[in-house]
């Protein structure tokens, strides 16, 4: 049995269950902390005392709120465990957030069953983007 709890992780935490899902990689561990103190809320999913889940919501608070880093240790995966922390960040947003609230996130994989389940959907006239690292514009001027 687990329970939820709103707040973020600890960076131990952080590093933990994000290491478990095989996202080692995608951080610069530097960066962590910083990462985390300007996050919007986050909620953990703790088993005994143990966090077997985590989530957080980035943005500016008002307009914009991105989904960020929900994951789930492995070995709890499938149990409900995302849909709970995915439900209580949707209902922190719901309470502070007007209705024309941009709500976005990237989605891999078996997730995007998941986030469809919330109203998440592709659109055809959008496409997301993104970028790893500062810009590093070429010698023949940027790219098209």
């Amino acid at each position: 049995m687990y329970r939820l709890i709103d707040r973020l992780p600890t960076v131990e935490e952080f590093v933990a269950v994000t290491s478990a899902v095989g996202w080692a990689d995608a951080y610069d561990p530097a960066a962590i902390p910083a990462s985390l103190a300007a996050s919007l809320h986050g909620v953990v999913a703790v088993e005994g005392d143990r966090v077997i889940g985590i989530g957080r919501l980035i943005g500016d608070g008002a307009i914009y709120h991105y989904l960020q880093d929900v994951a789930v240790l492995p070995e709890r995966q499938r149990r409900g465990v995302g849909a709970a922390i995915l439900g209580r960040l949707e209902e922190w947003i719901a309470t502070r957030a007007s209705s024309r609230t941009f709500v976005g996130l990237f989605a891999a994989g078996e997730s995007v069953s998941l986030y469809r389940r919330f109203g998440y959907a592709v659109h055809e006239d959008m496409t997301g983007m993104f970028r790893v690292g500062p810009h590093r514009p070429s010698s023949n001027g940027p790219s098209r």
